[in-house]
């Protein structure tokens, strides 16, 4: 499939913390590994023009992958709003981390997607609540991430379709870290884990529910609704 990897890239230049962590940027770290299921993958980033996601990049895009932190605001609506549009025409979508606060995710949530959170070296333990859904494929009870940003309860979003992950963190928070959705002909899957400043695309796991959560929203050659005045199907005879 055509995977788009989007990221702000502001961090990676701004935080040698970060920069050493990923220096090529997250969004290299995230392409680098789905290259490896031979997939064509590009990256786009928040400077580019038109945020790298012009019209030509999204209709040749099965499914985007978005990570976004401090810069939401800088994305323009008339690009949120065309990957909105491009999702319920039927284009996946996979929000990493903060990106629940992006303009998009917002969009299609019609929530605030606001949340509590903490910055202090947790320990995140990510249960699998739904063993038989596709995205946990390969994997076992749970996740352990040594060190991650806590992202607490309540997550102001709409109750998700299918509830995959639950977090647990060591401050005691637990949190809906793994969440589908269906918008139009689009489907959505949320993942939490991913502070910039945290090894954790590295992670296996982590590697392995985002692969899988990028097959499960592809939607492939799904037929497109139509709407509007419609001819009957059948042969209605005058009475």
């Amino acid at each position: 499939m055509n995977i788009t990897v989007w990221n702000e890239f502001r961090h990676e230049k701004e935080n040698k913390v970060v920069s050493d962590i990923y220096p090529e940027g997250i969004h290299s770290a995230i392409a680098g590994f789905l290259e490896g299921d031979e997939h064509v993958v590009r990256t786009a980033t928040l400077d580019e023009e038109e945020h790298g996601l012009t019209d030509e990049v999204l209709e040749d895009t099965d499914v985007l992958v978005w990570w976004g932190h401090k810069a939401h605001e800088e994305v323009t609506e008339e690009v949120a709003e065309k990957v909105k549009q491009r999702v319920l025409d039927g284009m996946g979508l996979v929000v990493l981390h903060s990106a629940h606060f992006s303009k998009v995710f917002k969009k299609l949530m019609g929530t605030t997607c606001d949340l509590k959170w903490r910055e202090a070296d947790d320990k995140e333990r990510i249960w699998v609540v739904d063993p038989t859904h596709p995205i946990t494929e390969g994997l076992g009870e749970y996740i352990d991430i040594e060190k991650e940003e806590m992202y607490g309860e309540h997550f102001d979003i709409p109750a998700p379709d299918e509830l995959v992950f639950v977090s647990w963190f060591e401050g005691g928070e637990v949190f809906r870290s793994g969440a589908t959705f269906k918008r139009g002909r689009g489907k959505i899957f949320y993942f939490r884990p991913g502070h910039e400043t945290y090894p954790t695309y590295y992670h296996e796991d982590v590697q392995k529910v985002i692969r899988n959560g990028v097959k499960w929203v592809n939607n492939g050659g799904t037929p497109k609704n139509v709407y509007g005045n419609a001819q009957p199907l059948e042969h209605i005879s005058e009475k």
